[in-house]
């Protein structure tokens, strides 16, 4: 296996960017859409579409409006006969879902029973700024002696209260750990869940809804032989499972870490700078899945929660996705894809009809991005014919109009002198790069040299050009999150509204962003 020097570029990783840019390299092919350096599984996955599509459990409050829930070592049967330790919400994996209700605020108790601190995001959510899940903002568990690893760190013993107004759309969101330096490896242990926000306007439709509405939480994992994750670098607890490709970190630095030595590619190396594919697809934490649906419309909420994988959904034998709702919520008006790009933290809001197919038809949910095994999702099997009163109306919402920009900026997500930078700056905690003002909205042109799945909180944005050109179909709708593909301008209109302090915007290819690809915005 080769190795970067510091602040170089191993030569694998090095054509990965060349092929994710579409140059002609020896041994690339301009077709790749790299994503992330792919680590294969030693343990034997199952047989695709034999595990039954798993519902995550909806959460439940203690008392009206007060959520409580614990993140804990747990073990799981992910592939069958053989168990994972995993790091759950609650202890499971997918964490519980939480079913929301515009203008009705929760606060949820976030308890912290895991070896390690953490951070929670509402990935989606307009939360102020104390409950927005910052990097440094960590709940400490018992036992584990507090030493500020980055300027302006806040420990919270044991629990902490996060307060969501849920003043938003009806939408699809989801949370995740989101801590300083290791949120790549904590996501993929197992911290995130999805969290469905309703309102009036939602409910007034005749859309598909209970048994035939399916989370669809998207994922890629790899297994060691005796089912514990695979993960490129060990984890920062004395670990049950095992590390693979290991950089030498071992759980020294008190349950902290930092970006790397300047001018190297962090604790990852430059093997995995480009982000980490697992081998196996888990659809709500369940491998290459099976459901039975009957000959009706569905309503699939599709959410791509993989640390780096990107992909291009589609139908088979041939099919039809009816969007309705992006990342931040309804469209105005349904729109139809063949197939479906979707990049780390996106959300699609589809209705599929299977009443197009006969009975016991086998329709398999591809990604035609990957070859091989991960080249499924998952599979529907219609098993019969039912009563179907739901329908996909002409006009879904009104969602918000689009604002005039005041100013126009730009941000570049770029690799600098070995480390994933935003304008050629690493991440630096309480050092805003712009302050827009509340109720304000602007421009914002991003630039990248890689694949960058590009995050911004708290603000919702709608994808104006793409090089130029008018966007593509499926970048309808206001969003949060939007492939900036290699050598691309992209650029959004940026809606601030809702809360004033500080706030983020960073690549969701978790390496990236473990990897310092991140930059505080602060909302005056």
């Amino acid at each position: 296996m080769s190795r970067a020097g510091a602040g170089g570029f191993s030569r694998r990783a090095f054509l990965g960017v060349l092929g994710g840019a579409g140059l002609g390299v020896a041994g690339c092919r301009a077709t790749d859409e790299v994503a992330g350096q792919l680590l294969r599984s030693g343990a034997r996955p199952p047989r695709p579409f034999t595990v039954p599509l798993p519902i995550p459990d909806v959460a439940r409050p203690v008392s009206p409006g007060r959520y409580e829930v614990t993140q804990r070592v747990a073990a799981a049967e992910i592939l069958p006969g053989l168990r994972t330790e995993v790091w759950g919400y609650g202890g499971i994996f997918p964490g519980p879902t939480f079913e929301l209700r515009r203008g009705e605020p929760v606060t949820v108790a976030v308890r912290n029973e895991l070896p390690v601190p953490t951070s929670t995001h509402l990935h989606g959510g307009v939360t102020p700024p104390g409950s927005d899940g910052y990097p440094t903002d960590l709940v400490m568990p018992a036992g584990l002696t507090p030493r500020p690893a980055h300027p302006g760190e806040v420990h919270h013993p044991l629990v902490k209260e996060y307060r969501y107004p849920v003043g938003q759309r009806a939408a699809t969101l989801w949370y995740h750990d989101h801590r300083m330096d290791f949120t790549a490896p904590q996501v993929w242990r197992g911290l995130a869940g999805m969290a469905l926000v309703r309102d009036e306007e939602e409910d007034a439709l005749p859309l598909p809804r209970g048994e035939r509405e399916l989370p669809l939480m998207i994922c890629d994992r790899a297994f060691e032989e005796d089912g514990s994750f695979r993960y490129p670098q060990p984890f920062d607890a004395p670990p049950t499972g095992h590390a693979h490709g290991a950089s030498g970190a071992t759980g020294t630095d008190g349950g902290h870490g930092r970006h790397g030595p300047p001018g190297g590619w962090g604790r990852l190396g430059g093997d995995y700078m480009e982000g980490v594919e697992g081998d196996v697809i888990l659809v709500n934490g369940a491998p290459w899945p099976v459901a039975e649906v009957t000959a009706t419309r569905y309503r699939l909420r599709l959410l791509n929660a993989s640390n780096a994988r990107r992909y291009l959904l589609r139908l088979t034998p041939g099919g039809r996705f009816t969007q309705i709702g992006s990342d931040s919520g309804l469209l105005a008006a349904p729109v139809a894809h063949d197939e479906i790009p979707i990049s780390p933290g996106e959300r699609y809001d589809v209705v599929v009809d299977f009443s197009a197919y006969p009975v016991g038809t086998a329709v398999t949910l591809v990604n035609a991005l990957a070859e091989g095994p991960a080249g499924n999702v998952m599979r529907f099997v219609v098993t019969r014919r039912a009563p179907d009163d739901s329908r996909v109306p002409a006009v879904l919402s009104r969602p918000p109009q689009r604002p005039s920009p005041v100013v126009t900026r730009r941000f570049d997500f770029r690799a600098t002198d070995g480390a994933w930078t935003i304008n050629g700056q690493r991440y630096r905690p309480g050092v805003p790069l712009a302050r827009p003002r509340l109720g304000t909205a602007e421009v914002w042109r991003l630039t990248g040299d890689f694949r960058h799945p590009v995050h911004v909180h708290l603000a919702h944005f709608q994808v104006l050009a793409r090089n130029g050109r008018p966007p593509a179909a499926t970048d309808a709708g206001w969003k949060d999150t939007v492939d900036v593909r290699p050598y691309e301008v992209v650029d959004v209109l940026v809606r601030f509204d809702g809360h004033r302090g500080t706030y983020m915007l960073h690549c969701h290819n978790l390496e990236h962003e473990d990897m310092a690809m991140m930059a505080d915005f602060e909302v005056i």
